[in-house]
């Protein structure tokens, strides 16, 4: 069951690392081309999202003690989509700012230029901190499940003690029964001379 959902989970990287690529490119390219790479961004949120539904039915089936682990990657995939949708919408915005503007012609007005190069950068500068954003939680899961891995082992490494602990008791056991045995054979062997 586990593999189903790490399968999900390589599907959604692969596609969220695509649809993050996609969208940066969005208002750099042609007209055409863009209202083509909005469409299929669009259908691949979807398909991000389905993903996400095929996961959390996953998780849905693991029994309860493995559950935690796999309940916190996805509340950390759930905030990738979210940030991935807003991502999306500020490009269909500057999209849609970009086509206003050659519908409605340049003037030639240069501080209206200037006010779209500081639209470009500020969107620049939003995208390079949700990005830093989205690494920092990634970050914060990795440790998050690190440490829950590292809290499995322990609590392994302490079974073992203590299954190590009773075999050696058992072990003291059989060795006293053998002796009591040998002592037992002795007394009987020695009854059967008499």
């Amino acid at each position: 069951m586990s593999s189903d959902f790490e399968g999900y989970e390589q599907d959604f990287a692969v596609l969220t690392a695509e649809i993050t690529n996609r969208i940066a490119r969005v208002p750099r390219l042609p007209p055409d081309e863009k209202k083509q790479m909005v469409a299929n961004v669009e259908k691949q949120l979807e398909e991000a999202k389905e993903l996400l539904e095929q996961m959390d039915l996953e998780v849905r089936e693991i029994p309860p003690q493995s559950r935690g682990m796999y309940s916190n990657r996805m509340r950390s995939y759930k905030q990738e989509m979210g940030k991935l949708e807003t991502d999306f919408k500020r490009s269909r915005i500057a999209y849609s700012d970009e086509v206003r503007n050659e519908l409605l012609g340049d003037d030639g007005n240069s501080s209206e230029n200037q006010l779209i190069k500081l639209r470009e950068e500020r969107a620049h500068l939003l995208d390079n901190t949700e990005r830093l954003e989205r690494s920092s939680r990634r970050l914060e899961a990795g440790y998050q499940i690190a440490v829950e891995t590292e809290q499995i082992g322990q609590e392994m490494l302490e079974n073992l003690s203590h299954d190590r602990e009773k075999i050696q008791r058992a072990r003291e056991r059989l060795r006293e029964t053998d002796a009591n045995l040998g002592k037992s054979s002795r007394v009987l062997t020695g009854m059967l001379r008499r």
